[in-house]
């Protein structure tokens, strides 16, 4: 298998940030690039922050991104640091990611809590594809979001989904059908890891 590697991004190994964001691409004969930007001819494979695991994806090998005891390890010590409860982290990445810590929609939020590069870097994380960091950050932009909202949940959960402003400009859930349907599942979630997972009322 040949690794063929653009230029900015040979550069952006010595330097980091030399690329905003790395695609991890295959063409036709099997090659494996990586590179700063979509390339015509080639299937993307996934997209990263950084350099870390790129060698394990462009040699093919299995990436250790662990399961659901390390995701659960990290969701308590982010629960415990930011004060917020461990059932609505869970409920929000299941609504947002289904716990896979490599999903990417569509407007490019990534990984487990499905942060924009944006917001990952004012939470001062380096890689949305890892799944501690991900996490952390996530359920840090949840507290800082009690915060603003009074601890209003149901604000706080609008306000993941559509943010903070579009909130505080229709004082209330926004007249977003997606935000409205996002509120109502993550509720539901919530409850639903309370009773089961945390046996909570």
């Amino acid at each position: 298998m040949r690794v063929i590697l653009t230029a900015m991004c040979v550069l952006g190994l010595l330097s980091w940030p030399a690329c905003a964001e790395i695609y991890i691409s295959q063409g036709p004969n099997g090659e494996r690039l990586i590179s700063d930007r979509p390339q015509p001819g080639y299937t993307l494979l996934t997209k990263r922050d950084t350099f870390t695991d790129a060698g394990h994806i462009l040699a093919d090998r299995p990436l250790n991104i662990g399961g659901p005891a390390d995701f659960k390890l990290h969701i308590r010590k982010a629960s415990d640091k930011y004060m917020v409860d461990p059932a609505l982290i869970e409920a929000i990445i299941q609504v947002e990611s289904s716990f896979r810590p490599d999903a990417v929609s569509t407007s490019g939020a990534t990984g487990l809590m499905q942060l924009m590069p944006g917001t990952a870097g004012d939470l001062e994380v380096e890689d949305r594809y890892n799944p501690r960091q991900n996490i952390h950050g996530g359920v840090r932009y949840i507290s800082e979001l009690m915060k603003r909202f009074n601890n209003n949940l149901t604000l706080v959960i609008a306000a993941y989904n559509a943010g903070p402003g579009a909130v505080e400009r229709a004082d209330g859930i926004p007249e977003k059908p997606e935000t409205k349907r996002y509120v109502k599942k993550v509720l539901r979630a919530y409850d639903n890891f309370r009773k089961v997972r945390y046996g909570q009322e």
